[in-house]
């Protein structure tokens, strides 16, 4: 059976930070230019939304324990939100964290995160974006933010802090600076929440498909699905055979930006896409900047994993 390919979102501005939530088996992303976050029911095929409004949103994961509330990133800041999941505002915000609070960094925005097994959350940074296509480099960080508020600073000078996964034995943990270009693997400590001896493991320039490196996620077979910004496709890669890649997935957008495994059984891979107009070519909807299920892969996903706060 190969894989289907359905679209089951409209178009959205720059869709990013898929999370599925077992507990409501829904879909729950955001749209980052339209400051927005966004769930989707797949039984009902129920879409809601819900404007923050005052800055980019780029990640929304459910607080464990709390109904309705979630962490969300609004520009620089991580704040918990109180939405219902069908109302087109949230009813409480507030900020429990910031980043890059120095003069010249005051101009960046969270982008993708996402929890580890502890319910620990890890998220990354980038510099301001003046035009679409161009980030301003080695502006960013990469922190982890646990409960009690404990936080720790990782990297700094990071290029776009992008996708992030973890191996199936929390050995080692997976991340993209699309900026870099590569996959890298770290030595992953659970308990104590470090990361070290930082290798590069794939190398998209080393094949022939155009693009970057976006969002991610990891298959119970320990394989990483990639999507790839500027390349009609997602990617799936062994990361124990360095610079394999097993699988090409085309789709009909341009700008995939992110995956998440989701559905009852967890096989089914929910993708997220963009519709910016880059270096004057425009990519308009209905394809572009919606959101996608591929069905048929053979592959099955991991629960994602709420904010412990």
């Amino acid at each position: 059976m190969s894989p289907k390919v359905e679209k089951i979102v409209d178009s959205v501005e720059l869709g990013e930070g898929p999370h599925w939530d077992t507990q409501t088996q829904s879909l729950y992303f955001v749209d980052i230019y339209g400051k927005a976050i966004h769930k989707y029911v797949p039984s009902t095929k129920k879409h809601t939304k819900a404007v923050i409004g005052t800055n980019h949103v780029s990640l929304i994961v459910p607080v464990e324990g709390q109904k309705d509330k979630f962490l969300v990133s609004v520009g620089r800041d991580l704040v918990i939100v109180t939405w219902d999941g069908l109302s087109e505002k949230i009813s409480h915000q507030e900020k429990i964290y910031e980043v890059d609070d120095h003069p010249d960094t005051l101009t960046n925005r969270f982008n993708d995160g996402k929890c580890d097994a502890s319910g620990r959350l890890w998220a990354g940074s980038m510099g301001p974006q003046p035009v679409n296509g161009y980030v301003e480099p080695h502006k960013g960080c990469f922190v982890s933010f646990g409960p009690n508020k404990q936080v720790k600073t990782h990297m700094t000078k990071v290029g776009i802090s992008n996708g992030l996964a973890w191996s199936l034995d929390n050995k080692h943990f997976y991340y993209i600076d699309t900026h870099k270009g590569t996959v890298d693997q770290y030595d992953f400590d659970l308990k104590n929440g470090t990361i070290s001896n930082c290798k590069a493991i794939f190398t998209l320039s080393q094949t022939d498909i155009k693009g970057a490196l976006d969002g991610m996620a990891i298959d119970t077979d320990g394989n990483l699905w990639i999507a790839i910004f500027g390349g009609d496709r997602v990617i799936k890669i062994d990361p124990r055979k360095p610079e394999t890649l097993l699988e090409s997935i085309q789709l009909p957008a341009h700008q995939i930006t992110s995956v998440a495994f989701g559905g009852p059984n967890l096989d089914q891979l929910y993708v997220t896409s963009a519709k910016l107009t880059t270096d004057g070519i425009e990519y308009p909807p209905p394809d572009h900047g919606a959101t996608y299920v591929i069905t048929g892969t053979g592959s099955k996903g991991l629960p994602g994993v709420s904010f412990k706060l």
